[in-house]
């Protein structure tokens, strides 16, 4: 990579740090662009070489988290022997993750009104429904479902834990709305997989 590429990768992930704790602690309204200028110690330029705007900006922040997001789910799983343990164990790490305030604010509360309800869907699945049909399909050779059943309950699932997390990312009482959501979720995978 040649040193302007350099410059370029580091400016953008520099802005990208410095956009995902503005976003994270202040949320999509309370972060101007020009607060992330002052924070960056960049110019308006520089920023709009990378981004076209603030929603782009976010959109950008998002991913980046759901990519993350999506390797500790993974990590979760992997420690896991079998596919339904596997797939319980990454819901299970998707709903505490809903805890942590930068994911609550940017994944779960900002992003479905800044990007839209649709765009934000399709960026989930983007990033998750295929590994719960990957898991869901271990599940099938397993015996434990019908191989035609895979698709539909893989977004059951995904729409069930999702609405799990914007349940915990809402509540008062967050550790009670996680105990009860994960509970919750264990409990339908039970009853949809078995043990």
């Amino acid at each position: 990579m040649n040193k302007n590429a350099e410059r370029g990768v580091a400016t953008r992930e520099r802005v990208l740090a410095h956009a995902t704790r503005l976003f994270a602690s202040r949320g999509y309204d309370g972060t101007s662009i020009g607060a992330v200028l002052r924070e960056s110690n960049l110019s308006k330029g520089s920023l709009y070489h990378h981004f076209e705007g603030k929603e782009a900006l976010f959109r950008a922040v998002f991913e980046e988290m759901q990519e993350q997001v999506g390797k500790e789910i993974q990590r979760a799983a992997e420690r896991e022997s079998t596919p339904v343990a596997a797939l319980r164990a990454g819901c299970l790490a998707w709903i505490r993750l809903a805890d942590d305030p930068a994911v609550r604010q940017v994944m779960l509360l900002d992003a479905p009104s800044v990007l839209g309800w649709h765009r934000w869907r399709t960026l989930d699945d983007d990033y998750t429904l295929g590994s719960v049909k990957a898991a869901l399909a271990r599940a099938s050779r397993a015996g434990r479902l019908e191989p035609r059943q895979v698709t539909m309950f893989a977004h059951i699932i995904v729409a069930a834990v999702n609405e799990v997390a914007l349940v915990i990312a809402r509540a008062h009482n967050k550790d009670a709305a996680i105990a009860d959501g994960e509970t919750a979720i264990a409990e339908v995978l039970r009853r949809l997989l078995g043990d």
